[in-house]
């Protein structure tokens, strides 16, 4: 997708940027997902504009984190959880592996339980109608077709979120207290503060888009011919340019919705009152001065886009990583098949998925303590990723730049700083 072309000259233009652009922005537009949108909104609603500062401070630490993950898996030719394999052997591998099931099967739950409850806010019928149908949508088309097909069909959809950008235009919010949020932070010592700190990082710096990002290296190359290990293996200066290009421009995608979800829910449902979100239709009231009635549907197309392309990026890492891990053929480019276990697996995830949303839990509730488990589990799969990114016997020539290492090792000890005061405010509460 991103790969240069031998014998074909740069057009240069925006065809010329389009054609850069592959894993990394695809990476970006998963990012938004029904937890990330449902996270942003509870932000923006409990705490109004106090969060929007973690935007731009968030963006060069998620978009550090996704290009080691992707150099990882250009460079070595191999899936994170292969490199862990190798690397430092089953000690690493299999506890990464297990943090990696536990936040992605409570993701999957959660953006299946509010696609479903979009849905029935729209068609008026039950959500456990829709909750089985479209993880059996998914896995038909990922076993039969391929995600390149759901990605190119549902990424459409996720334009939708540009809706909170002229939403919150709409909304008219007092851009001097707006500005000085945004770029003075505004940190808290509370339990709800510290709590929904944690919940924006995890499901923006997410431990499944480490392991997807490298994995789709490793595909890339694969559909240009790279059958091999040893094909794969390093990357050319125009490749690895091409790789910060895109992956900086789905990171930067990600952030600007972040920010703006935030900002239109602080200024339509934080400013008249309306700090608790318990239900999508709550969520999607932040649309109505851009769609009035039809913010219920604005809403929905949105949630069903974002989670058509994130959910199998979740179950699709979690089969990726435990078929690499244990040396079985992990690839969607094969049928049921040829790779009988990575499908297993695959199923096996959304399986466990959709059993917790009969567990009763709230859907809105699920979606934002996903996004909080993903920022307590990401740190020790950060130090990884960055301990292999430094090392020669792994990266060779293409070690991470000093830079790229101090953002890593930074982002690893934000995380950890904000789990931890989350833990003290709400012992205290």
């Amino acid at each position: 997708m991103r790969k240069k072309v031998p014998g074909r000259k740069p057009t240069g233009g925006v065809r010329s940027f389009l054609s850069k652009l592959g894993p990394g922005l695809i990476t970006g537009a998963a990012d938004d997902d029904p937890s990330g949108i449902g996270t942003y909104s509870i932000a923006g609603a409990q705490l109004g504009y106090s969060c929007l500062w973690i935007a731009w401070f968030s963006f060069p630490l998620m978009a550090a984190i996704q290009l080691i993950c992707a150099r990882l898996g250009m460079v070595s030719g191999r899936g994170l959880a292969g490199l862990l394999r190798e690397r430092y052997g089953p000690w690493a591998l299999w506890p990464a592996c297990f943090l990696l099931v536990v936040a992605n099967v409570v993701n999957i739950g959660a953006d299946l339980g509010a696609m479903a409850a979009s849905t029935a806010m729209v068609t008026g019928l039950p959500s456990y109608y829709f909750t089985p149908l479209y993880p059996v949508i998914m896995v038909c088309l990922m076993a039969w077709c391929s995600y390149h097909l759901i990605a190119r069909v549902f990424k459409w959809l996720t334009l939708v979120l540009f809706a909170y950008v002229i939403a919150a235009f709409l909304a008219h919010p007092n851009w001097d207290i707006v500005l000085r949020a945004t770029l003075i932070p505004q940190i808290q010592w509370s339990g709800a503060y510290a709590t929904t700190l944690v919940a924006v990082l995890g499901t923006t710096i997410s431990p499944y888009l480490f392991f997807w990002q490298a994995t789709q290296e490793v595909e890339e190359d694969r559909d240009h011919g790279k059958v091999t290990l040893e094909q794969r293996k390093g990357a050319t200066i125009q490749e690895k340019e091409n790789s910060k290009l895109d992956v900086t421009t789905g990171m930067l995608f990600s952030n600007v919705i972040m920010y703006f979800i935030i900002l239109t829910t602080g200024a339509t449902l934080h400013l008249h009152g309306k700090t608790h979100i318990a239900t999508t239709a709550q969520a999607a009231e932040a649309l109505r001065p851009l769609a009035g009635d039809a913010a219920y549907l604005l809403f929905t197309l949105g949630i069903i886009g974002t989670g058509m392309l994130c959910v199998p990026v979740l179950a699709g890492s979690i089969a990726y990583a435990i078929a690499e891990g244990a040396k079985w053929r992990n690839s969607l480019k094969y049928g049921p098949r040829q790779a009988p276990q990575f499908y297993a697996i695959l199923a096996a995830a959304f399986l466990l998925g959709l059993v917790l949303n009969f567990l009763g839990l709230g859907v809105v509730a699920m979606l934002f303590w996903s996004a909080v488990i993903n920022g307590v589990l990401a740190p020790p799969l950060i130090v990884l990723v960055v301990l292999m990114s430094s090392d020669r016997a792994v990266m060779g020539q293409h070690v991470s730049s000093p830079l790229l290492r101090a953002l890593g090792w930074f982002t690893a000890a934000v995380m950890t700083v904000a789990a931890a005061a989350m833990f003290l405010t709400l012992r205290g509460a």
